[in-house]
């Protein structure tokens, strides 16, 4: 069996589909029929779940837990281009476009994963006018994302790896019950990728702002106790 494909498990942790911030709005009965077929799936870390050039058929529902998405540049160098967590989705366009995939995504931790066929996606965009906004709000945010990061690419490294925790932080942030945002805290080796930092200026970074009070860490969680004092890093 592909190791790709996890182990089946329908009494699975994690949210269930219905509660993805995707389908929040929409009405009840469409929802049941859209994803009256989703099979859930538990995956370790550091599992591929998706290769670059595969054919797009089913599209993935994170119920619990991380991955990444990565491409290599042209010196075959691997490019982390986005975390996703919980709640969030991926491996739409290509059922969309009827083309392969076009990056790799793979388990940072122990993760759930909904697979939604991408029948059942395609016919719910194109009949509820609804799911059709919420994709292109969704193609707008990471567009934005990018955009930003891109911006930032000839900034010092102190303003490339908080921009980083911020983007992460807008995509994934949770707010802990002391009012802090929490956020996975990555290895270094990702978000130097996600910087285009060397890990050693990542490190050093990390270490300058954990001093200054900006961020504080465990082995599992980073916090940010202030996002605005980590916002003015980048005035």
């Amino acid at each position: 069996m592909d190791s790709r494909y996890g182990s089946r498990d329908p009494a699975t942790d994690g949210i269930p589909i219905q509660e993805t911030p995707f389908f929040i709005g929409l009405p009840e009965a469409v929802v049941q029929k859209a994803t009256a077929q989703v099979v859930s799936r538990r995956h370790p870390a550091n599992q591929v779940i998706l290769l670059e050039n595969d054919w797009g058929s089913s599209v993935y529902f994170i119920l619990d837990g991380w991955v990444k998405i990565r491409t290599y540049n042209l010196d075959g160098k691997e490019v982390t281009l986005n975390i996703l967590g919980k709640g969030e989705l991926f491996g739409e366009m290509a059922p969309l476009d009827e083309v392969p995939r076009s990056t790799d995504v793979i388990t940072l931790v122990p993760t759930v994963i909904g697979n939604l066929p991408a029948q059942d996606f395609v016919h719910l965009i194109h009949s509820e006018p609804l799911a059709g906004i919420r994709l292109a709000q969704l193609m707008a945010r990471r567009l934005r994302q990018v955009n930003r990061r891109l911006r930032l690419r000839e900034s010092d490294s102190t303003s490339r790896v908080t921009d980083i925790i911020l983007f992460l932080a807008d995509g994934q942030g949770t707010r802990s019950a002391s009012g802090e945002i929490e956020i996975p805290n990555l290895p270094h080796r990702e978000l130097s990728s996600l910087s285009g930092l060397a890990r050693e200026t990542v490190t050093r970074v990390l270490n300058k702002l954990e001093k200054k009070g900006l961020i504080s860490r465990d082995r599992d969680v980073m916090c940010i106790p202030d996002l605005a004092a980590l916002e003015k890093i980048l005035v």
